[in-house]
């Protein structure tokens, strides 16, 4: 992907800098103020594949004169383009993982029984950061602290064919993590046998899916560090106050309205109606999977918002975009995918979301289909997530992330507005697919998709299967199917599933997975995250 350019924009008394323009044959490009930004060397970068979707790379003159056309302003950490690669990460560090998924909630009991309501065992989904810990986390022996075992199959292809560096596992229910916070917090030490072995692990670091006051107190019980701040991981999963922010910064925000309980959701619907709004969506400051978002009539007088929305404050109400209102023809959903390290902020990858119709994610793909009916559209998403992404570093948030978008395509050829919709500040479910891919095929194309399977099987013949038929995703193969992770029944077999399909075109992709579909004697059909 070559992620080519993008202009300055300020936000407040810090200002974007100009992204820098990688390639893998550099030391380093040299800011006028002094600064030298490190690169990925060529030796750290898998082979390129002879067949891309991507346009070329710039020469270095080219890279020059683009450079000579913006102006660095000082202020705020290094927002670099990593031209589809995926930066080294956390390249000197090895950590200790929670896969503390219910956290992203921050203590919102109601949104966490939602999640649990809604989502296929979730406490599953913590196995997904199994085969990128070796990629996240590349100075050593790593520990993932997972809510159940990661499946045995799965893994011993993970290690064993696709040669990826899996952590140590260890076991930690949800209720225990909360046990041990209780304890911490009551000045009790807290008893549980695992703290002991985390404790005497080589590792420095404690990080999860977020950085809640529970992880910041183990990691200080542990003698370690949080990579993060529970207060910057909490500010920086806030939806109004990002928009906030964006909105000071000038850039393009979605028509919002604020209410301070459930009865006043009705009022700020009306006044949508008022601007032309056919709906709207009523949103909780924090939220995660669909979990805090409602679609709603704008003249629904009699919405019954549940009061778990108002747990951050008030909630946001903002006018609905759709197609055939306000010279909207179309509308897409891309991502920009981040990490955040102590200096910089790095823009390595630009999906497009599959979501539902209630806008509830399904899937990724990458790159998003219609980038060549939109000039600079590519650009334009990658300076507001550049500027999306100082502020999450402001924040004091550190690792991956994503900046969500609205883009709107408008009846003249070519026009568009771009929008964004909310950062989530951690693992999310592009993350995973991003960095694998990204490892494997630097600059092809990728799809992932949650599939449910109409009878459930193991894991051991779903990669059988997907083998057998020539569909499995071995290193050195231009294209394939990789399971991420699966979600087990009380038998052990699979239910639902995260499946990566890396090839070098989005098309080849989707093909692939219609390829599968036949060979395999599965029924499945594509479900949320």
């Amino acid at each position: 992907m070559n992620f080519s350019r993008s202009g300055d924009g300020r936000r407040g008394k810090l200002v974007l800098r100009r992204p820098q323009y990688l390639h893998s044959d550099s030391q380093g490009v040299a800011e006028p103020g002094g600064f030298v930004v490190p690169i990925i060397a060529a030796h750290d970068i898998p082979s390129i594949p002879t067949i891309v979707q991507f346009p070329a790379v710039p020469s270095p003159c080219d890279m020059n004169q683009t450079m000579a056309s913006h102006i660095t302003l000082p202020g705020g950490p290094l927002v670099i383009q990593t031209q589809g690669y995926t930066p080294r990460l956390w390249q000197d560090r090895q950590a200790i993982f929670f896969a503390n998924l219910l956290g992203m909630f921050f203590g919102n009991e109601r949104q966490i029984a939602a999640l649990a309501r809604e989502v296929m065992r979730p406490e599953c989904y913590g196995a997904r950061v199994v085969p990128i810990m070796g990629l996240l986390f590349r100075g050593g022996k790593n520990v993932a602290v997972l809510e159940v075992p990661p499946d045995e199959a799965l893994c011993r292809y993970f290690e064993s064919d696709l040669g990826l560096k899996l952590p140590q596992v260890h076991v930690l229910p949800h209720g225990d993590y909360l046990e041990i916070g209780r304890s911490i917090q009551s000045g009790v030490a807290p008893g549980h046998g695992i703290i002991d072995k985390l404790r005497a692990h080589e590792a420095p670091f404690v990080d999860g899916f977020v950085t809640d006051p529970i992880l910041e107190q183990i990691a200080a019980a542990l003698g370690k560090r949080a990579l993060s701040t529970s207060e910057g991981s909490r500010r920086g999963n806030n939806k109004y106050l990002l928009h906030a922010h964006l909105e000071t910064a000038g850039l393009p925000v979605f028509d919002t309205e604020l209410a301070d309980s459930p009865s006043e959701v009705p009022r700020r619907l009306a006044s949508l109606a008022a601007r032309g709004f056919r709906h709207a969506v009523v949103k909780s400051q924090i939220g995660a999977s669909g979990v805090g978002l409602m679609k709603a009539s704008v003249d629904d007088a009699h919405i019954a918002v549940p009061e778990s929305f108002f747990h951050e404050g008030p909630a946001m109400v903002q006018g609905w975009v759709e197609k055939g209102r306000h010279g909207v023809a179309r509308v897409f959903s891309p991502s920009v995918q981040m990490f955040l390290d102590d200096e910089a902020v790095y823009l390595y990858d630009l999906t497009e979301q599959i979501l539902s119709h209630e806008s509830v994610h399904q899937g990724n793909e990458s790159p998003p289909p219609y980038l060549d009916e939109h000039p600079g559209l590519m650009e334009e998403l990658f300076r507001q997530a550049g500027v999306a992404g100082q502020w999450l570093h402001d924040q004091g948030y550190r690792g991956t992330a994503s900046a969500d978008f609205l883009v709107t395509a408008l009846a003249e050829p070519g026009a568009y507005r771009a929008y964004v919709c909310e950062i989530n500040a951690r693992l999310t479910g592009a993350t995973y697919p991003s960095v694998l891919a990204r490892h494997f095929q630097p600059r092809g194309a990728w799809l992932m998709r949650n599939l449910k399977l109409a009878k459930p099987v193991s894991a051991r013949t779903v990669l059988r299967l997907l083998d057998h038929h020539s569909d499995l995703f071995h290193p050195g193969k231009q294209r394939g199917v990789l399971p991420v992770n699966v979600i087990l029944n009380e038998s052990g077999r699979v239910e639902k599933g995260q499946f990566l399909c890396i090839a070098p075109t989005t098309a080849e992709c989707h093909e692939m997975l219609l390829h599968a579909e036949r060979d395999l004697p599965i029924d499945w059909e594509y479900v949320r995250d």
